[in-house]
């Protein structure tokens, strides 16, 4: 291994296949959820599974622990030693990932993760995609749960740990694969979305916004995505659009294959009516062309969540699965950790878990939790991590995404060096944005001095509204632990 070029990796376009025989296969950025849900598949078919991530930590560390499959910490070249029949090569890793770079060298066989998703977990399946901008993981996560309940053994995988499963991946008997379809791009060697591999049969198509600023110039670039994926659904095939997104529906119209369409304010095919929150449960009537088709219990709440809930009625319906079944499901359907989530109440405050990230997903999170909880005072605290959220992109967005939260916190982004500074998000911008509209809005510098803030904030009966789509500094458990 002395002889390692040092600059950047080369991997052998002819390598990018499975091998015929494969013992031991080791994965890069494994503490991803879906990286980690593979190597969970992989370790049940009964593969000797490794896994190297720079970021080791919970849930996912966790995970994998009780899966028995060891973590290198760190990426470095004796990671691959001994040498492993295949690799697979996580999106987090860069031509500049020593790890990468020794890969190159030992000209070991290799795969991304949608492909190795296809060689190991699809083969012969169904493949029911979901994807979208918004509301992928826990649309996935409910149909999944939605074919369990139907007694239709369903594989999957989702991008987060759905409760009812505790597990991110199954691999059932059934026909069908219902898989989180993520437009992001597949490796540093393959620059196509990842949703492109998935061989779709069926498509839910929530909505197009733009998003992954690192990745994609404009919304134009990310349709571009989208057309590819619909243009591979075949004849014989489905998509299910969202008819309250004029972007989805013109896309939807290019579809070789018959499409259903679902919304909230659209005359779509599906729809609802008498929407009541009661307490803990959301009570909605699901109309089938004008026609109630189901009255429905559910813990789900919020606009973007019951619009989800619609897409999955639409492919309950199209698999003829019994009604009783979906009203079991969705009456003790669990959610996804992490979305929503309850992570703990001390002293009377109420303390919440969500991924948002995108302005609009913000937006929609804050409306639902305030929704749900009327009488109580909400504090909105957001992480500005993804890619898009750290660039200046949706500056002026976001500045009108916290309206329904009583108090908003808000620190600076870190990492920020990788970032142009011509193209840097401001925290410090959108909170004096706030401040003008009239909101209770506070900026912080760094994390230790947010949970001081937070603290000295907050009283009881309030609800916090965590939203990051990282670990946010382990806040939450240091909330929990002060409060």
């Amino acid at each position: 291994m002395e002889n390692l070029n040092p600059t950047l990796a080369q991997l052998e376009p002819t390598l990018n296949q499975a091998p015929e025989k494969i013992k031991h296969i080791h994965l890069m950025g494994v503490c991803g959820t879906a990286m980690a849900s593979l190597a969970g598949m992989l370790k049940r078919q009964g593969y000797q599974v490794t896994g190297s991530d720079q970021n080791v930590y919970p849930p996912m560390s966790l995970f994998l622990q009780e899966l028995g499959i060891p973590i290198h910490q760190g990426y470095q070249p004796q990671n691959l030693m001994p040498q492993p029949d295949l690799v697979v090569v996580g999106n987090v890793i860069t031509r500049l990932n020593l790890e990468a770079i020794a890969l190159g060298n030992l000209k070991t066989p290799y795969l991304s993760l949608p492909q190795a998703l296809r060689c190991f977990a699809m083969k012969n399946k169904k493949s029911i995609v979901i994807c979208g901008t918004h509301g992928k993981t826990t649309t996935t996560a409910l149909i999944s749960w939605m074919l369990e309940k139907g007694a239709l053994d369903p594989s999957f995988m989702v991008g987060g740990i759905p409760v009812n499963f505790q597990q991110s991946f199954k691999l059932g008997q059934g026909s069908y694969f219902v898989i989180e379809g993520d437009e992001y791009d597949t490796a540093f060697f393959d620059k196509g979305p990842k949703f492109l591999h998935y061989n779709p049969f069926i498509v839910i198509l929530t909505n197009i916004e733009f998003d992954h600023a690192d990745i994609y110039r404009d919304l134009e670039h990310v349709l571009t995505s989208f057309r590819k994926l619909i243009a591979l659904i075949p004849e014989n095939g489905l998509l299910i659009a969202n008819g309250d997104s004029s972007l989805v529906l013109a896309e939807a119209q290019k579809a070789k294959c018959p499409v259903i369409t679902y919304g909230l304010e659209s005359r779509s095919a599906w729809q609802i009516r008498n929407l009541e929150i009661k307490g803990a449960q959301t009570h909605v009537e699901i109309l089938k062309q004008g026609r109630t088709w189901l009255n429905i219990t559910t813990p789900l709440y919020g606009r973007h969540n019951i619009s989800n809930l619609l897409s999955a009625m639409a492919l309950a319906d199209y698999l003829q699965l019994d009604h009783t079944h979906i009203k079991n499901a969705l009456q003790d359907f669990k959610g996804v950790k992490r979305r929503q989530e309850v992570r703990g109440e001390k002293q009377g405050i109420l303390v919440l878990d969500d991924f948002a990230h995108h302005p609009t997903a913000v937006q929609e999170t804050i409306r639902a939790v305030k929704a749900r909880y009327p009488q109580r005072r909400l504090l909105a605290i957001f992480e500005p991590r993804s890619n898009s959220s750290r660039r200046n992109v949706f500056q002026d967005q976001y500045a009108l995404a916290f309206d329904q939260a009583d108090l908003i916190m808000i620190p600076e982004p870190g990492l920020m060096e990788k970032i142009p500074a011509a193209e840097r998000f401001s925290a410090f911008k959108l909170v004096q944005d706030l401040q003008k509209k009239g909101l209770k809005a506070f900026h912080c510098d760094n994390t230790s001095q947010l949970l001081d803030e937070i603290l000295k904030q907050t009283q009881r009966d309030d609800v916090l509204l965590v939203m990051s789509n990282g670990s946010f500094d382990n806040l939450i458990e240091k909330l929990l632990n002060r409060l």
